[in-house]
């Protein structure tokens, strides 16, 4: 099996890509990039510029904001969209908790991704609101 045909299998289990037909994935998989982070290591730095939109594919990673772990990222979920689409530094860390594989789309190509995406656009919207409301209870 082709290393892409295992990242088009991983994504079409997650939610933000249910909409998405074989062949859109397949499409899909061939702008992102994948990467991998070792145990400890921050791919995000709070208060620096953010890189890219990451989805995790295997593997965990904290949220930690002025050193308190706030919550935990599995397969599935993704960051570094805020920081792409308001062009603002990443308000967290985020941190590999043990080996990490991600897939990253650049920064700069995240507005005419979603654009090009409408479906999944609004997945990521839906995101976004269930991340404001986790964050609300934090500050409560």
């Amino acid at each position: 099996m082709d290393v892409r045909d295992d990242v088009v299998d991983i994504l079409a289990g997650f939610l933000l890509f249910a909409d998405l037909s074989t062949p859109e994935l397949d499409r899909l998989v061939e702008l992102f990039d994948e990467a991998w982070f070792a145990d400890g290591e921050r791919i995000l730095r709070q208060g620096f510029s953010g890189s890219g939109f990451y989805v995790i594919l295997d593997g965990s990673a904290v949220i930690r904001i002025d050193g308190v772990d706030r919550s935990t990222l599995r397969a599935g979920d993704y960051f570094g969209e805020i920081s792409c689409l308001l062009g603002v530094p990443p308000t967290a860390d985020i941190v590999a908790v043990g080996p990490l594989r991600c897939v990253v789309l650049p920064g700069d190509q995240l507005e005419h991704f979603l654009v090009a995406h409408p479906k999944l656009m609004f997945r990521l919207l839906q995101g976004e609101a269930r991340k404001l409301r986790s964050t609300s209870k934090w500050q409560s």
